[in-house]
């Protein structure tokens, strides 16, 4: 005879309560990994546009930016990508902190710097670079999209 069938209901209300939490506690799990994941993956794009400015591989951080960016970057400052990073005279950090990330934006601290980020399908982008606070106003920042 079958088990469920022998059990009694307070039973099978337990049963039911643990499988319940079972798939809830792997829920929560999956998020927190997933979250690891995102921060992981914004403070490696973060890291990596740090380094490609750093050593002046200007190409190799403008592969890094957001689309938007990149052409608001050239349309601004009417030159290719490489070379108007170049004059941008952004600050390089080999120090790059945890990013803050919220869904598929994140901040990343890059010594004075403040990268935002954007999480797109083929990883982390870019959006504003040589950003610095002002109090209750948005971030100044050189390198921007539209």
């Amino acid at each position: 005879m079958d088990s469920q069938r022998t059990r009694g209901p307070a039973a099978r209300r337990a049963a039911v309560r643990a499988g319940a939490l079972a798939g809830l506690l792997a829920v929560l799990l999956a998020g927190c990994a997933a979250a690891g994941g995102r921060q992981d993956g914004a403070a490696d794009a973060g890291r990596v546009f740090e380094r490609a400015l750093a050593s002046g591989d200007y190409a190799a951080a403008c592969g890094l930016l957001a689309p938007q960016t990149r052409e608001q970057l050239e349309q601004d400052e009417r030159k290719p990508c490489p070379r108007a990073l170049e004059g941008a005279d952004l600050p390089v950090s080999a120090s790059v902190g945890g990013p803050r990330v919220y869904g598929r934006q994140a901040l990343v601290r890059a010594g004075r710097d403040r990268l935002f980020l954007s999480r797109f399908a083929d990883g982390w982008r870019v959006v504003a670079a040589g950003c610095t606070p002002r109090g209750e106003q948005p971030y100044a920042c050189e390198v921007k999209g539209g």
